[in-house]
């Protein structure tokens, strides 16, 4: 049965809940156990075992459930599930959503990318892409929270960043994990060595490293595919090599930022091709399976409609306003309001929304797919090695 107040919904979906065992919660959970948590901020739900010095690994698209089906190619991973810490990254389940909840430690809502593309109320409802930020808003004023990386840096911690070179003062890096110093590595394993000579440098620090190669295999060749396994494979004997390497005092957590679907071309809907999910739209955002829907002006009752019929088995299709009232995003600032969609799309199990005439070719052409809240999206793993000594 639904809650009263709450719209219904196909089976399968899982709405996330941002009090506890969420992804915005692991940067100040590692802060705290390194004696940095934020004045006055409330204790976490999470909390992890002191330790002198830590080391948080994001595998992009490395969801629990993928591990979990996956795990024979990751035997370091597979020996810390049993003490894994189920967490949901939020919604939607995306890359850019979550890296700005992991950095900031507040939920969607209150940190502004609420999704890979958004409009722009200052530019005219302008879409714009959190990934690319070509041309795009100041990135220190479309998220001006401060992020947990400056937070503990302004306690006497060591913080250091590791990731591909041409992330470093990207406007996504720059809006969602601004503080300390930037480390560019060009594959994982020379990331390995870069966090291991930053803790081995410092009497207390707080190193993170993020690594992509999982989702873009998962995108382009499939989650069953052999490329995505020797991708796992060598993650995982790099992180092993990461825990054998660390000084005693020293912590990991490994976490991710989604997790991945795979959807077939036959049951993806173009609003290209149909006229009647068109009508009345200005433009979706290109998170097939989470869009964000903008109408034109007094559409949108109209198109909402529409699309609740035409989707009933296939997504829940949430007004702005219901969103914000179910908490789909968690509380939601003032200044954010207007960037969500006058309808937000959670697709079930199956499908996925497009628009041809508007899209990158290339997304166009992805296997793997996430955005939802079906478990296979929204689960991702906490695993922790605690220090050993302090």
């Amino acid at each position: 049965m639904t809650p009263v107040g709450m719209t219904p919904r196909p089976p399968g979906l899982h709405p996330p809940s941002y009090r506890h065992s969420s992804l915005p919660q692991v940067m100040p959970a590692v802060a705290a156990s390194l004696g940095a948590a934020e004045p006055d901020a409330p204790v976490p739900d999470l909390v992890l075992a002191p330790a002198r010095s830590a080391v948080v690994v994001l595998l992009d698209g490395l969801g629990l459930e993928l591990l979990r089906r996956r795990a024979g190619h990751a035997p370091f991973l597979r020996s810390l599930l049993p003490t894994v810490t189920e967490l949901a990254c939020g919604f939607p389940a995306t890359t850019a959503t979550s890296l700005a909840s992991l950095g900031t430690g507040k939920a969607p809502g209150e940190h502004g990318l609420l999704g890979y593309e958004l409009a722009d109320p200052a530019r005219a409802g302008a879409i714009f892409d959190h990934l690319s930020w070509v041309g795009q808003p100041d990135p220190r004023v479309w998220q001006p929270l401060p992020t947990v990386f400056e937070s503990v840096q302004g306690q006497g911690l060591d913080v250091t960043r590791i990731g591909l070179s041409r992330f470093d003062g990207s406007g996504l890096t720059t809006a969602t994990q601004r503080g300390g110093r930037f480390v560019g590595a060009r594959s994982l394993a020379l990331g390995v060595r870069e966090a291991v000579r930053a803790v081995r440098g410092s009497d207390r620090a707080l190193v993170y490293l993020y690594w992509g190669d999982i989702d873009q295999t998962g995108h382009l060749h499939g989650l069953d595919s052999p490329k995505w396994g020797a991708v796992l494979e060598e993650a995982d004997a790099q992180l092993r090599r990461l825990a054998e390497q660390l000084p005693p005092h020293t912590s990991l957590t490994i976490t991710a930022d989604h997790g991945m679907v795979e959807v077939p071309f036959a049951d993806r809907i173009d609003l290209a091709r149909d006229a009647e999910l068109d009508a009345g739209v200005r433009a979706i955002t290109h998170e097939p399976r989470a869009p964000h829907v903008y109408t034109h002006p007094g559409a949108a009752p109209e198109v909402l409609a529409t699309w609740r019929a035409r989707l009933a088995d296939q997504a829940v299709v949430l007004s702005r306003e219901q969103a914000i009232d179910e908490g789909w995003f968690g509380p939601v600032a003032p200044r954010n309001v207007e960037r969500i969609g006058d309808l937000v799309v959670a697709m079930g199990e199956r499908g996925a929304i497009e628009d041809s005439r508007t899209s990158k070719p290339i997304l166009l052409q992805l296997l793997g797919l996430h955005g939802s809240v079906t478990q296979d999206e929204i689960a991702v793993p906490l695993l922790h090695h605690p220090a050993t000594a302090q």
